[in-house]
Formats: C-alpha cells, sequence, structure tokens
C-alpha cells in the first residue's frame, strides 16, 4: 500500500463511472445475436396462436352448440369463457416471469394452447369443452401479457416495429382460422371436431422456438428489479456510494389514472373484439349469408389488422399522444356497427372491414402499455394490470349479447349495445394516450 496522502475530490466533481449497458441475455454478444434472431420468430409463431382457438370456434359454433346441446346463453357463456380466462391467469404471468423467465412462461403457454386444441375435440359435454378450451386459453393468457415484456426486454429501441410485427401475425392468425376451418371441416368429412383440432398441429410448431429461449432467466430477473428497459444506464450523479440502486418502491397500479384508463381501454375493445369473433358469423347467417361466407366475412374483420397492426404502432410511437388514432378507430366501429344493425347482409363487407378496421385498437393498446412506463418492471406489471382488468371488463359483454339475443328475438338490440360501447371507449382511449407514464404518477 502507498503511503502518500489520498486527496478528496469535492463530491461535485467526482466523476461516476457509467456501468456498461446489460446485453440482452446472460451469455453476451454471441447469445445476444442468436437470440435477437430467434425471438422474432418466436413472437410471429406465439402471436399465430393467440386466437385461432378463439376464432375457429366462433366459424362452428353453431353446429357446436347443436352437437353439444347448448342454449344461446349457454353458447354466450362460452363466448364469455375467452376473457374470464384472460383475466384469471394473464394476473399471474408477472410471477411466474420472475420465477422462471419470460421466454419460459411463453413456451409453456404454446404448449398448454397446443394441449387444449387436442384435447377438445374429445369433448363429449359442454363441462369438458369448457375445460379443455380453458387449458388452451390459459395458455394464450400468459403470452398476451408477456408479449410487451419480451419486446421490451429484447427491443427497447423498436417497440413500434416489433409490436406490429407479432400483432400483425396475431391478425392473421385470427383471420386464417375463421377463414379457412369451415372449408377445411367440410373438406376432412364435415366434422366440427377435426376441424377444431387441427389447429392444435400450429401450436406445436411455436413451441419450438422458444426451447433454446429457457435458459435466459437473467433479463427478467434484472427488469424486476427496476432496471430501465434496454438496461439503459442510471443517470449521472444518480449512483449511490457502492455502485448500488436502491429500489423504490413501486406505486401501486390501482393508484395509476393512466393505469386504470388503459385497463378501461384495453376492456372494451376486447369486449368489442370477442363479441364479433364469437357472435359475427352467426349474425351474417341469421340475416340469410351462407355458413361459409360467414366465416369469411369474419376472416376480412381479422385481415385487416394484418396491414393496420404494423402500421398503427409504429404511427402510435412517433405521437405524443395517440388519443386522434382512438378516435379515429373508434369512428370506423360506430359507422360498422350502424350498418350492420341496418343492412347486415346488404352491405356485409363493408361493414366486415369497418369493423376490422376498429378492432385494430388492439395493437394501439398494446403498443400504449409499452409507452406509459419507463422501466422494463413497470411494462410488466402495468401489462399484467391492464389486460387482467381489461378482459374482467369485457367479460360480461359476449354473455350478455347472448342473452339479448335469445330474449329479444333478433340482433337489433346486441347490435345497438356494441355500437354504444364505442363511445365510452374512445373516451377512456384518450385519457390513456396522453404523453405520461405510471412513474410520472408516482
Amino acid at each position: 500500500m502507498s503511503d502518500e496522502p489520498k486527496t478528496l475530490e469535492p463530491a461535485a466533481t467526482r466523476p461516476v463511472s457509467t456501468p456498461e449497458p446489460p446485453t440482452p441475455t446472460p451469455d453476451g454478444g454471441r447469445a445476444a445475436r442468436w437470440a435477437l434472431v430467434l425471438v422474432p420468430v418466436g413472437l410471429v409463431l406465439a402471436a399465430l396462436n393467440l386466437r385461432p382457438a378463439i376464432t375457429s370456434l366462433g366459424a362452428l359454433l353453431e353446429e357446436v352448440s347443436a352437437d353439444l346441446h347448448m342454449s344461446g346463453t349457454v353458447a354466450g357463456v362460452l363466448t364469455s369463457v375467452p376473457p374470464l380466462c384472460f383475466a384469471a391467469f394473464g394476473i399471474t404471468a408477472p410471477r411466474l416471469a420472475r420465477r422462471f423467465g419470460p421466454a419460459a412462461v411463453v413456451c409453456a403457454g404454446m404448449a398448454a394452447i397446443c394441449a387444449g386444441l387436442l384435447l377438445r375435440p374429445f369433448a363429449t359435454g359442454t363441462a369438458a369443452f369448457l375445460a379443455a378450451s380453458a387449458l388452451a386459453l390459459m395458455g394464450i393468457a400468459v403470452s398476451n401479457v408477456l408479449m410487451p415484456v419480451i419486446v421490451k426486454r429484447y427491443f427497447p429501441d423498436r417497440i413500434g416495429s416489433m409490436t406490429g410485427l407479432y400483432s400483425m401475425a396475431l391478425a392473421l392468425g385470427t383471420s386464417l382460422a375463421a377463414a379457412l376451418t369451415v372449408p377445411m371441416t367440410d373438406a376432412l368429412g364435415g366434422d366440427w371436431r377435426i376441424g377444431l383440432g387441427v389447429w392444435g398441429a400450429l401450436a406445436a410448431l411455436a413451441v419450438l422456438p422458444w426451447l433454446p429461449l429457457l435458459r435466459d432467466r437473467t433479463g427478467a430477473a434484472r427488469t424486476e428489479r427496476g432496471a430501465p428497459a434496454g438496461g439503459s444506464a442510471p443517470a449521472a450523479g444518480s449512483a449511490p456510494v457502492g455502485g448500488t440502486v436502491p429500489a423504490a418502491a413501486p406505486r401501486p397500479m390501482v393508484r395509476s389514472r393512466t393505469a386504470w384508463a388503459l385497463a378501461c381501454f384495453f376492456g372494451l375493445q376486447a369486449t368489442g373484439a370477442y363479441i364479433t369473433m364469437g357472435w359475427m358469423p352467426q349474425i351474417f347467417r341469421d340475416a340469410g349469408v351462407p355458413a361459409s361466407t360467414a366465416g369469411v366475412l369474419l376472416a376480412v374483420t381479422m385481415v385487416m389488422g394484418v396491414p393496420l397492426a404494423f402500421v398503427i404502432p409504429r404511427l402510435a410511437t412517433r405521437m405524443r399522444n395517440q388519443a386522434p388514432i382512438v378516435i379515429a378507430l373508434g369512428s370506423c366501429g360506430l359507422v360498422g356497427y350502424t350498418g350492420l344493425f341496418l343492412a347486415p347482409a346488404g352491405g356485409a363487407w363493408a361493414w366486415a372491414v369497418l369493423l376490422g378496421i376498429s378492432n385494430c385498437a388492439f395493437p394501439l393498446a398494446l403498443t400504449m402499455i409499452g409507452m406509459r412506463s419507463r422501466t422494463g418492471a413497470g411494462v410488466v406489471r402495468l401489462s399484467a394490470f391492464a389486460q387482467s382488468v381489461g378482459y374482467l371488463i369485457s367479460i360480461p359483454g359476449p354473455l350478455l349479447v347472448g342473452v339479448l339475443y335469445q330474449h329479444s328475438g333478433g340482433w337489433g338490440v346486441p347490435i345497438a349495445l356494441m355500437g354504444g360501447l364505442m363511445v365510452p371507449q374512445m373516451i377512456v382511449g384518450s385519457l390513456a394516450g396522453r404523453d405520461r407514464t405510471i412513474e410520472d404518477e408516482s
């Protein structure tokens, strides 16, 4: 040791070492390169499987209901199961991600989807059918919540483009299931069980890209400690002596107005989406449209999200306030539901397009989740809160439509309800689109 006296620099001028940003994966540069190639593939395949379990059933709901002896109310319950499962299981995603890592949870989610879709055709009663559906929906629920988290984790500087990529794949999977289920069922002998079961093969394929990422648990731990998303270093002068940053207690989501606005927006857009996926083919069929054409019309609605789900998130990230997009999408929904009320068969293709544009509020909501927090930890918490509360809000919608349809004897009252919900959706969406983060409210 040197005996020379040490000169202490004033605290204001003492340099603060800035740590290197952590690599996206625990194995460093080489792992980062293959992970950054593999993750987009996994995101796309996972997103393709987040809706076929629902839209394939919507296309064959009449056949399934008849075979399993479901009433209109029970069928309404069936269309309410997806948001119920998303709310119940989605809230567990942050805890699972902390323990096992987000990639491992998504991998398990894809396996659950596969198992549920393969078991569902063997159901001989409503209870067994609901149980198999719930298994698939459980996998969808946790994957739904973790998609924005994984984007923020691996691509913090490309949130808009990567959210657009998997939202586009989600819309593509949704529309393919809606369009192909009926003709594929007819080609395979007309048995709805086969027509629903074949979608399990796509889910099995989605498991594969996530297997090499199972060991990547470091990112989840770092994110949950509150590191800035993307591994950005703390501001100069903010590091305390010893090089550790004490994590401030996070503000509860229930005390955040932004989180509640985003949750309500997510819930109302989910209400419209699941009513559309569950009941739209039946609305057209009751108006005299053939079953195969009704499935294609639902596919048109869903396929509108393929290009728009890529464009809207990129546009949203370039705007300080996303309210204009919220209002534009809601206005398309109002016009679409009005047309569906007045002339369901005569303008069927136009209403399908307009409602498809309106349903693109979903990728917008996902993008805003990534934008309304500065940290990866905040995104995890906000995503779980907004999606779980949002799906709870959406549960009564499809069920209420089924009850109103059965007791009113037509689609006038249910469609009026659907259109009326667009107004509060635009209001809370505009509030959620304001340029602020949940940390600003702390």
